[in-house]
């Protein structure tokens, strides 16, 4: 009697979640162009740059248990792409990571479970999960941030995800980097000496700087610089860190015509090739989630 009693309650759930985020999720999904993945198994293998910009994100971070899955007939899935099956969710928190307003002890929520190669979807009931999300329309209703907001809680990830939150909400945290802004070059005293300057737009206006520092006999030097004042403590940033994130994902791939147009031609040459320096250095941002 009891199974009875709630599959009503629950199908009218699934129902007002189906009609309060369909016409939100492919937006929210693929329309940013930061946050879609490819029909892989690749998820399970997500690199420090892939988490995160989902946990940048997302408002909830919350460890959950999957309880019961519904898969949705495509009238009722919307647009879904190949590869995928769009499902609702109900699981249980079982801990919350982030998120200020708190989160009810069930959420409900829909999740595109990528397909294998003969169109299985893997195993997702009592899997225990993270996931990244922002509030539903409704209590106990969330929404993933991604289509790929959804990973596997192992103790290994679970850590990760903790460390890199940590750093996000730090006061002290880097802010996002948006652009480029002017670029200034001092030749030395001798051939082959001089200091270049890149100040970079941050997206709260928070001032950040590279300085690279040309020395004859010497490697070339560089730094970054959180504040207004560049020191001798300036370092470049450790790799995995939050601020090489900030760098590596968020620098253009070469310096812009406007950053360089009060230099000279010889100086402008210089601190373009004094950037590629450092993004050389930076190596590779190592998102492995598809971009557009």
């Amino acid at each position: 009697m009891k199974k009875k009693s709630t599959m009503p309650l629950r199908k009218l759930a699934l129902l007002c979640l189906i009609s309060a985020v369909q016409s939100q999720i492919s937006v929210a999904q693929t329309g940013s162009g930061r946050m879609v993945t490819q029909p892989s198994e690749r998820v399970a293998g997500l690199s420090y740059a892939d988490i995160a910009d989902i946990a940048d994100a997302a408002p909830l971070v919350a460890q959950a248990r999957i309880g019961n899955i519904i898969k949705l007939k495509p009238a009722q899935a919307g647009t879904v792409p190949a590869g995928y099956q769009r499902v609702y969710v109900e699981a249980n928190v079982a801990n919350l990571i982030r998120g200020e307003g708190g989160i009810s002890p069930t959420v409900r929520y829909l999740y595109d479970a990528p397909l294998d190669a003969r169109g299985k979807m893997p195993k997702l009931k009592k899997a225990q999960v993270i996931l990244f999300a922002r509030p539903g329309g409704r209590p106990g209703e969330i929404q993933l941030v991604a289509r790929d907001a959804q990973i596997v809680a192992s103790p290994a990830e679970t850590e990760r995800v903790k460390a890199i939150l940590s750093e996000l909400v730090a006061v002290d945290a880097p802010p996002r980097i948006i652009g480029l802004g002017d670029a200034f070059h001092v030749a030395g005293t001798i051939a082959g000496e001089g200091e270049t300057q890149i100040f970079l737009r941050t997206e709260n206006g928070d001032p950040v700087s590279l300085s690279i520092l040309r020395r004859p006999g010497q490697q070339p030097r560089w730094a970054v610089a959180l504040g207004e004042i560049v020191d001798e403590a300036a370092r470049p940033p450790a790799p995995g860190s939050l601020l090489w994130y900030r760098l590596a994902c968020g620098l253009p791939n070469a310096l812009p015509a406007r950053s360089v147009r009060a230099l000279s031609p010889q100086d402008a040459e210089l601190a373009r090739a004094d950037y590629q320096m450092v993004l050389d250095a930076l190596g590779p941002c190592g998102r492995t989630r598809t971009a557009r």
